[in-house]
């Protein structure tokens, strides 16, 4: 085995990636221990996760670009760099955000220390999900076995292939990403974002991506017989709820300062700025914008299972 098979081996192996995400919540748990996060544990915490995003997001990008009789694995290779990407510049905007100083609080103190520990956790367990996912995705992309035969004559097409068709149409998911950035626009115009305006924004997210979610979940019961590519859609599966966690996290605190606000209960809320709500759009649209990457990537997975079988071993 050469050296650089071994490095990618012990990279993927799961156990290194328990111990990453370990580290990863023991880091958050010390660097809280003062109730505050200075400038030079933030940066590292950001460089951390900037060296992690980029570099996986460079190698399946690499990977997507290499010659291959299966294109539909560069397309598994594309669709996952993209949904990186699109982690990758949030994580950018927001720790350039707080390197330069800008003040930002997403939910009030102290419980914004609390959201940021989370997020931390769950985009690291996001990128190890993913890594581990590239493991078997480079062996099922190395070693396919295209099924050729004869296929069936193409019977009437059911109702939920011709949904699913039209959900993962791409002109479809342009107009859920224009329709959620035309939404936050409105909604920021007075800079309030009252109680049910969050809950709008929250449950379209929950329902994109849980809804996401189940459907990767149930793929990868349906191609338990090819191991790797069940794998793949497991590994994935794990990011992304990862993702919906974290929005879920931050919509739960959002949503209870707001209640607060109305029962006049809840001491110490801060009262949005400008700069916060902004930010506060521009995540909305990263997670819309990084689900419906996602939801083109099923596609792919979909039409991997319908041409990948296990070689025959002789």
């Amino acid at each position: 085995m050469s050296m650089r098979a071994f490095t990618f081996k012990a990279l993927t192996d799961e156990r290194i990636l328990i111990v990453i995400i370990g580290v990863a919540f023991l880091w958050r748990t010390v660097v809280r221990l003062d109730s505050k996060i200075a400038l030079w544990e933030c940066i590292c915490s950001g460089i951390t996760l900037l060296i992690m995003g980029w570099l996986l997001f460079v190698y399946l990008y690499s990977m997507s670009l290499k010659p291959t009789r299966w294109p539909v694995s560069n397309k598994i290779y594309h669709g996952i760099a993209l949904s990186l990407l699109v982690i990758n510049i949030y994580v950018v905007i927001y720790y350039g955000m707080r390197w330069f100083g800008l003040p930002l609080v997403e939910v009030s103190m102290p419980r914004d220390y609390i959201f940021r520990d989370v997020r931390y956790v769950m985009f690291v367990t996001f990128y190890c999900a993913v890594i581990w996912s590239t493991r078997y995705l480079r062996g099922m992309h190395e070693n396919y076995r295209l099924l050729i035969k004869e296929r069936p004559k193409k019977s009437a097409k059911s109702m939920k292939k011709f949904l699913f068709r039209v959900i993962t149409n791409e002109r479809t998911l342009i107009a859920i990403i224009v329709a959620a950035i035309l939404w936050r626009i409105a909604i920021s115009f007075d800079y309030i974002i009252t109680f049910w305006e969050s809950t709008c924004s929250c449950i379209t997210l929950l329902m994109i991506g849980w809804f996401l979610f189940g459907y990767i979940s149930a793929l990868t019961v349906k191609v338990k017989a090819t191991l790797e590519l069940a794998k793949v859609c497991y590994g994935l599966a794990l990011g992304l709820c990862a993702v919906n966690i974290y929005a879920i996290f931050y919509y739960g605190m959002r949503w209870y300062e707001v209640i607060g606000i109305v029962m006049g209960n809840v001491p110490g809320i801060y009262v949005p700025q400008p700069l916060d709500l902004v930010f506060s759009g521009v995540r909305y649209v990263t997670l819309v914008i990084f689900y419906c990457t996602a939801i083109v990537l099923s596609k792919y997975l979909e039409k991997a299972y319908e041409d990948y079988t296990v070689p025959v071993k002789m």
